[in-house]
């Protein structure tokens, strides 16, 4: 992963549509940017022989291949189809199928499930699954979202205002992630991620201000303050759902599960943090002043290098 990145790579995709007559074409689509020697490769069922030579094409974030394949008349469903090298460069796929007469089935494949049995019709419980497993990962591999999480956590005084402070986070991120997703609001990815790392220095420059200042909006109202830049990273969650996409038949479930795993990532980490600080406290009674200082000297070091480096790659993409 390059320094730069506060993300997991992009998934990649595999889309079988049916051409009729037994026959589908193939797309594949893998992140340009992935570790050393990973091969991420497709596994179609020893049934479906290749029409053509694969396509070779390139896309701003990934590489493109296309050809058709025909798997005569036993077609796909009950086939397996596989992605391999998921575990090795630690990232998910995304398989869509289009059988005939526009049947539709869409699962997310990762290391620990990296094949597709191709059903009759898409269970309503393997994409609560999939997308409940894809929320928690984008969460876990999602640094900046989780150093706002943690920004909170040192800005919160007490237990209610701790609570208040992430669950208007929470609600925040939620309501804009589910407008996005459904298509009723767009925003472009490239600026919300430079306005995801300014929110993120925002907090951190409170949080260094010696002494408080308590009659500042972050102090008075953290709750209120959290649940705004909460609708703006909501944006940064959708632009993550949207290289996936939502499964037709079942969208209110896949959305649904994809925030229940978003939350239960962001609850297990505020979890890990309250606990290490608990231990911490336990063994160094009294903490030197220079060391509570230490988390929010990097997390503004790190929001602030983030500002620059997404604002230059913003400008150099024209906006």
């Amino acid at each position: 992963m390059l320094p730069a990145q506060a993300h997991r790579l992009a998934p990649s995709l595999l889309t079988l549509e049916s051409a009729g007559e037994g026959q589908y074409d193939v797309l594949f689509k893998t992140p340009s940017q992935r570790p050393t020697g990973v091969e991420i490769v497709p596994a179609l069922p020893d049934h479906c022989a290749p029409l053509s030579q694969p396509e070779f094409s390139t896309e701003a974030t990934g590489i493109v291949l296309r050809w058709r394949v025909d798997c005569g008349t036993s077609g796909l469903v009950g086939s397996t189809l596989a992605v391999r090298g998921l575990a090795e460069s630690g990232t998910n796929a995304l398989i869509r199928v289009v059988l005939p007469q526009g049947r539709r089935v869409q699962a997310v494949l990762h290391a620990d499930a990296d094949e597709l049995v191709v059903p009759e019709r898409p269970s309503a419980w393997r994409v609560f699954q999939d997308y409940l497993w894809l929320g928690a990962e984008h969460i876990a591999g999602g640094f900046d979202h989780l150093l706002f999480v943690f920004g909170l956590l040192l800005l919160a005084n007490g237990a209610r205002s701790l609570v208040a402070t992430v669950t208007a986070f929470t609600l925040g991120h939620s309501v804009t992630l589910s407008l996005a997703a459904l298509g009723f609001v767009r925003f472009p990815s490239a600026p919300i991620e430079v306005i995801i790392a300014l929110t993120i220095l925002v907090l951190a420059l409170e949080l260094a201000r010696t002494p408080p200042k308590d009659d500042a909006l972050l102090r008075q109202r953290p709750w209120a303050v959290s649940f705004g830049f909460g609708l703006l990273h909501g944006f940064g969650f959708a632009g993550a759902l949207s290289e996936v996409g939502l499964p037709e038949a079942e969208i209110p479930m896949a959305l649904f599960s994809f925030n229940v795993g978003i939350e239960i990532g962001q609850l297990v980490f505020v979890g890990v943090v309250l606990t290490l600080g608990w231990l911490f406290a336990r063994v160094w009674k009294e903490w030197p002043p220079w060391l509570l200082r230490v988390p929010v000297m990097a997390m503004g070091g790190l929001a602030f290098y983030w500002c620059l480096d997404r604002g230059l790659g913003l400008f150099a993409g024209g906006f």
